[in-house]
């Protein structure tokens, strides 16, 4: 029988299996960046905003539209990260506004939820670009708006009509954006939009999908699940984890037979098949028995077995401890003003701690912090007025977002794009003018400021007529400029650097990631200096991770 509404119940099982289907495909997502560096994280970012959505309804006790509607929205925008995840909230934030009030939902609802969606996402952004995630979900919510009047099609056909524009668009994206072209791939928040979908559409067509999660968060120890933390629900005890050394024996016959075995004796089953080597992952009450199963098919080897219900207890026990010391600390002094800034690496954040902040987020390239964490960092601040400094472009969207979620206290966004950019909008604060007078002075600073950083490139690409190779040491300017390239750190990081100066250049600030010796940095040092007679060069340890070196000029 044709589908004609869509509930909230399966509208949730679509939420999980487009879940799914991106976090199996994230890794795929995070290769389409356009600049050849070891930080693609759009698949990643848009993991876990869209988890951060599936854990909040979860949690969701009366299951029906308003409450699930309410849960998605809520939870993805505390969950978002970086620009693809801040726009993927946005996009839930807008579908959940039209359809909160519905019972169920037909294909005018979907279609008038789609262009909601899209035209919240587009508000969201200062600058909208084409060729991006946002041209994707237009193109679907006009091609919604064009079939929702079809009273003879159902909506499994309206959804793969849909689905179909999509990639069309998708595919146009490179024409409208020539960094895309250049680079030979489709925009990746456009293509993470579109894996999304399809899981979804799969769960609706009535696919079996399995809606078990295990991303883990780059930069927390926090693993996002979909399965209850009580203990009283904990079906089966043991977390059961080996590989498999599998011989002739183990095919596709045997894997489905073996995964028919572990579903038998638990549940949260993972089988995964690389060549002859097999990963399995179970939650069962008998441990031996899954791994007798597996010794059936060859050797084991990273055995691992984890007692989850006593592993509840010890988290209860620490989180009450944890509680009971937070509760007992004295009050931090309330000062008018506060900082949150992020950097990673241990100097960096050393530096800045010195400079006066009062809360140092990890995160940058590939650790993108959540809303939620901005969110968290400022509820332990004791001051009315809290200055944040995102300090990496793919960040600003997500700081902007937790204004919308802090009610007592004031929060100014600094637009600042690098490290030494907010260092230097600290050292510009001045507390006895005004905030909008501060925040204008640190934007005319951080302008002023230059900003190198080095690092290698993960794959061969063409960036504006220069041939890039995978391994090549790539010195990248503000705006993602390539400003040098080549096989040797230590002279590519000088060219780098002569490229930046100019006659009015009178500071160079260079900070050394944590795959730089000290040695080594002091002779980039010291060329530089020999180099620029008329700077003042100035080394620090950063301890960055995927840059070598991060360098500002000023």
């Amino acid at each position: 029988m044709s589908k004609l509404v869509i509930d909230a119940q399966q509208l949730r099982q679509m939420l999980f299996a487009g879940a799914k289907n991106l976090e199996d495909n994230k890794d795929w997502i995070n290769d389409l960046n356009v600049f050849p560096v070891p930080d693609g994280d759009t698949g990643t970012n848009m993991t876990l905003t869209v988890l951060s959505a599936v854990r909040e309804v979860q949690n969701v006790s009366d299951l029906n539209m308003e409450n699930l509607a309410k849960a998605i929205s809520s939870g993805s925008l505390r969950g978002a990260r970086g620009n693809s995840g801040v726009i993927m909230s946005q996009l839930f934030r807008g579908f959940t506004k039209e359809i909160k009030e519905r019972d169920s939902l037909d294909k005018p609802a979907v279609a008038a939820a789609f262009a909601r969606a899209s035209e919240i996402a587009y508000k969201a952004v200062m600058k909208p670009k084409e060729g991006t995630i946002l041209t994707v979900a237009r193109g679907m919510a006009e091609k919604a708006g064009e079939l929702c009047g079809d009273e003879s099609m159902d909506l499994e056909t309206f959804f793969s009509e849909i689905i179909k524009s999509g990639d069309v668009t998708l595919e146009h994206t490179p024409e409208l954006l020539p960094v895309l072209k250049q680079a030979g791939v489709v925009d990746s928040g456009g293509q993470g939009l579109m894996v999304f979908l399809k899981g979804a559409y799969a769960a609706f067509t009535g696919q079996k999908v399995d809606v078990s999660f295990e991303t883990t968060a780059k930069g927390t120890s926090a693993t996002i699940t979909v399965e209850d933390d009580g203990l009283g629900d904990i079906k089966y005890g043991y977390c059961t984890e080996f590989l498999i050394n599998a011989g002739d024996k183990y095919n596709d016959d045997e894997e489905l037979h073996f995964k028919a075995y572990l579903e038998s004796i638990g549940d949260c089953v993972v089988v995964v098949s690389d060549d002859d080597i097999v990963k399995v992952h179970v939650h069962t009450n008998d441990p031996g028995l899954a791994i007798q199963k597996g010794l059936s098919y060859g050797s084991l080897s990273r055995m691992k077995i984890d007692n989850m219900r006593e592993e509840h207890e010890e988290k209860l026990i620490r989180n009450a401890s944890a509680i009971a010391a937070e509760q007992a600390k004295a009050p931090a002094e309330h000062k008018e003003y506060g900082f949150v800034v992020v950097a990673a690496g241990s100097g960096l954040a050393n530096i800045i701690k010195e400079l006066g902040a009062n809360a140092v987020i990890e995160g940058g390239q590939t650790m993108n912090p959540s809303t939620d964490d901005f969110v968290k960092a400022v509820s332990k601040i004791n001051a009315d007025k809290i200055f944040i400094l995102p300090n990496n472009k793919n960040i600003i969207l997500a700081a902007e977002q937790s204004v919308f979620l802090v009610e007592d206290k004031k929060l100014i966004v600094v637009p600042t794009t690098t490290v030494p950019q907010g260092i230097t909008a600290m050292l510009t604060f001045d507390p006895d003018i005004t905030d909008e007078e501060n925040l204008e002075a640190m934007k005319e600073a951080i302008g002023m400021v230059k900003t190198g950083q080095v690092t290698y490139a993960v794959r061969d690409t063409n960036i504006n007529g220069t041939e890039v190779h995978e391994n090549d040491i790539m010195g990248i300017g503000d705006h993602s400029t390539l400003l040098a390239i080549g096989r040797d750190i230590n002279r590519v990081s000088r060219e780098m650097v002569d490229a930046m100066t100019d006659e009015d250049s009178g500071m160079i600030s260079i900070y050394y990631g944590e795959n730089v010796t000290q040695e080594e940095a002091e002779n980039l040092a010291s060329d530089i200096g020999e180099a620029h007679p008329d700077c003042d060069v100035e080394l620090h340890s950063g301890g960055q991770p995927v840059y070598y070196y991060v360098i500002s000029v000023e």
